[in-house]
């Protein structure tokens, strides 16, 4: 990669990053080039080179979100084992929602706002949904897991590994967890852990080992 090619793909990573974090504070009406711009390091100019409009580039961002959450799901290397399925799954969707938050929030508003932008993206997300329904619907038929309602299973593990990113400020309160401290990833992942096991009724290697 050239020196070139280098700097238009850090410019390229700023400019998403900067409209995620805009995005996510102030939603799409709210959100201008030129904060995305500033947010980036770079002048109006210079961003509107690598952009036609805020537009565009929202919904280039919102495709790349769902892209990214399909990828995490939790169906590739372990659908045959649920335990390990679920329990790596939820890890990576608390540690990325830790790490990530404004891509959570970017997200919770444009659905809390009726998803206008999402008609181009529904069918990817509804197909990567579907699919670990039916490998969830496998393992209750094969009696691997307790019955479960898989689409209501995934919706609710979003539901509580998204919530700390989504309710970050109410959760630092409640923890007592100052801004800009480190959430403790380890026990929310062990607790959310726990709650989808049991309710699936599966347990964890650490619960098996015990005496």
């Amino acid at each position: 990669m050239t020196s070139a090619q280098r700097k238009r793909k850090e410019i390229h990573g700023a400019i998403r990053n900067a409209a995620i974090q805009e995005f996510a504070r102030n939603g799409l009406a709210g959100t201008s080039t030129q904060a995305i711009a500033q947010t980036a390091g770079i002048t109006k100019a210079q961003l509107h080179y690598y952009i036609s409009s805020k537009e565009e580039l929202y919904q280039q961002v919102l495709g790349e979100i769902v892209a990214q959450w399909k990828d995490i799901f939790f169906l590739s290397a372990s659908r045959e084992d649920p335990a390990l399925a679920i329990i790596e799954y939820i890890d990576r969707k608390v540690r990325h929602a830790l790490e990530y938050p404004d891509v959570s929030r970017f997200f919770a508003n444009e659905i809390a706002r009726g998803a206008p932008e999402m008609v181009p993206h529904w069918n990817d997300l509804k197909s990567a949904v579907e699919e670990a329904s039916g490998v969830i619907q496998e393992w209750i038929d094969s009696g691997k897991i307790r019955p479960v309602d898989p689409l209501l299973f995934q919706i609710n593990m979003w539901a509580v590994t998204q919530h700390y990113a989504e309710y970050e400020a109410q959760t630092r309160v409640l923890m007592g967890k100052p801004e800009h401290s480190p959430l403790d990833a380890d026990r929310i992942v062990a607790e959310a852990t726990q709650l989808f096991l049991q309710r699936c009724g599966l347990h964890s290697k650490e619960e098996e080992e015990k005496p």
